[in-house]
């Protein structure tokens, strides 16, 4: 039997129609109106938002993974960045990018790469007394187990610098949360808040502060630890990157393998938005404004030159993404599937 086609070539029988579809559609809508003579469900129970504890990529032979060591909404961003601006400019910025003027949640996001042949962990959280102390914070070790990982299997802890942010987890009930790890801080960091100089800060600052937990978190480890200098080598495809101004003698670090690159930059952003958009402006927490802020400039143009993937700490967890120019200014990107290829 001969098969009669339309116009266009193609068979009736085999094509549904556009009306088809869509009265299909009507009747998929429409059949629950079938089961109205049924006793209600009970309502599912509201379960709370997700939270991500870790993610992990490969980069070149290396495995790395970022790890949430807090989730707090907090004021700000101003004056954490751009101390030095009214706040009305600030708030205009966050309003401009679809942002709370008032409010915003910080990453507090350690990076640990595994090398295979060693576990590097980059920051050790908040610990049990830092900036953001539990139930909100000094999740890390949570987020370590949840990745997969014990605190005996880390072999290196690396400190960008020693805030309270930073340190504060490297002790658990006062003992070391990482008992065989080697540490790893920069030599002038060490050197500072070791000195009396910021214990004669007065007692509600932050540099007061920091020195003490220096003292209870930091000194007790000396005996383990090596200091290095920019450039300085953490372990084969990891160095030291200059970045002070934060801290005196604070890193950022670059992380190779078989030709990826990862920039672990510490605290050289406050802010996904405003640090970059705005690098000049003043951060609350650097020691050092001017020298903070020449920095910034100097990462975010070696960032965005290079086209190098970053781990931010305190940009929006997973705290991973590239930086791309944008007028005076740079732009964060957060990275999407990039990893996976």
């Amino acid at each position: 039997m001969k098969t009669t086609l339309p116009p266009s070539g193609r068979c009736r029988s085999a094509v549904p129609s556009r009306r088809a579809i869509l009265v299909g559609a009507v009747g998929l809508v429409a059949a629950p109106a079938v089961l109205r003579g049924l006793p209600a469900q009970a309502a599912a129970p509201e379960l709370g938002p997700s939270i991500q504890t870790f993610q992990r990529f490969r980069l070149g032979a290396f495995e790395v993974t970022t790890l949430l060591d807090a989730s707090a909404m907090i004021d700000g961003p101003w004056p954490i960045v751009g101390e030095n601006r009214p706040a009305g400019e600030v708030e205009a910025l966050m309003q401009a990018n679809l942002l709370p003027e008032k409010r915003f949640r910080p990453g507090f996001s350690p990076t640990l790469v595994n090398t295979g042949r060693e576990l590097v962990l980059f920051d050790a959280g908040n610990g049990e007394q830092g900036f953001v102390p539990p139930p909100a914070g000094g999740w890390l070790l949570r987020s370590l187990k949840a990745a997969g990982y014990a605190p005996e299997q880390v072999d290196v802890v690396v400190l960008t610098h020693a805030h309270p942010d930073h340190i504060g987890g490297l002790l658990v009930g006062g003992a070391p949360a990482f008992p065989k790890a080697r540490y790893v801080i920069g030599a002038t960091e060490f050197d500072f808040w070791k000195s009396e100089r910021p214990l004669a800060a007065p007692k509600e600052s932050n540099e007061y502060g920091s020195a003490v937990m220096f003292r209870s978190h930091v000194l007790p480890l000396a005996d383990r630890m090596s200091f290095i200098a920019a450039d300085g080598e953490v372990a084969p495809g990891i160095h030291a990157v200059a970045a002070h101004g934060h801290t005196p003698g604070h890193l950022a670090f670059h992380v190779e393998s078989e030709g990826r690159r990862l920039l672990v930059w510490g605290d050289c952003a406050h802010h996904e938005v405003a640090s970059l958009a705005r690098p000049d402006w003043h951060a609350l927490f650097d020691q050092d404004k001017e020298a903070g802020a020449a920095t910034r400039r100097r990462i975010y143009d070696m960032a965005a030159t290079d086209r190098v993937a970053v781990a931010a700490y305190h940009t929006s967890f997973p705290s991973l993404g590239y930086v791309e120019r944008r007028g005076e200014g740079y732009r964060w990107l957060p990275v999407t599937y990039q990893f996976g290829i």
